[in-house]
């Protein structure tokens, strides 16, 4: 991405890299009617998702997004009309958001995450720390999403690849959002939910 001039600000390495054209996938977004019918939303923190957090803040969507590898815990954002911009950074959603606790969370009608690479059929690469799986375990454990949570990301063509390793706690991708185009995987399995995700996370709010 890098060589071809695709990456953007940050610097890519060690993150989800953000890409030129991310500010188009909030009108691909709005196609998918399983974003239209929500009403909650869970979001990564980011930078190529950024757009599409401000796009389901100016819809009136609510959100919880989890803050950098969890230090300040989940975020939740109700809309705040004239600073929906400002709410979708990180900065921004923890200086305006509020942490929550994951009792007071109501049931999540889409799951977003942050991909690296992704196939067609779903597999899923992350930067490598786990923390995409881990909140999605968390949510699971608690009850708050279930198998037929929807799980989305937002990337550039470049980055879906023919295949991926996997393991079997990886999160697999329902939903493909590019600049141009939504791609519905071939979702071939589920990930197994560590036992015990909610209490050894080191996160206990």
């Amino acid at each position: 991405m890098e060589k071809s001039g695709i990456s953007t600000f940050p610097p890519p390495r060690g993150r989800i890299p953000n890409f030129k054209g991310a500010e188009k996938t909030p009108r691909m977004l709005s196609t998918v009617e399983e974003y239209r019918k929500s009403e909650f939303i869970f979001f990564n923190p980011d930078s190529p998702q950024r757009p599409l957090r401000e796009r389901a803040l100016l819809d009136g969507k609510k959100i919880v997004m989890a803050s950098p590898k969890l230090k300040e815990g989940f975020i939740f954002l109700k809309p705040i009309r004239g600073m929906e911009r400002i709410q979708s950074t990180i900065r921004g959603a923890i200086k305006l958001g509020k942490p929550i606790e994951i009792s007071e969370l109501p049931e999540v009608d889409v799951f977003f995450r942050g991909c690296v690479a992704v196939t067609r059929n779903g597999d899923a690469l992350g930067k490598g720390g786990g923390y995409s799986d881990l909140e999605y375990a968390i949510l699971f454990e608690a009850g708050k999403i279930d198998e037929r949570t929807p799980v989305m990301t937002s990337v550039h063509p470049i980055q879906i690849v023919r295949e991926i390793p996997v393991e079997d706690h990886d999160v697999p991708v329902d939903i493909i959002i590019t600049p141009e185009e939504v791609i519905r995987t071939d979702k071939k399995r589920r990930p197994s939910i560590v036992e015990g995700a909610l209490n050894g996370s080191g996160w206990n709010r």
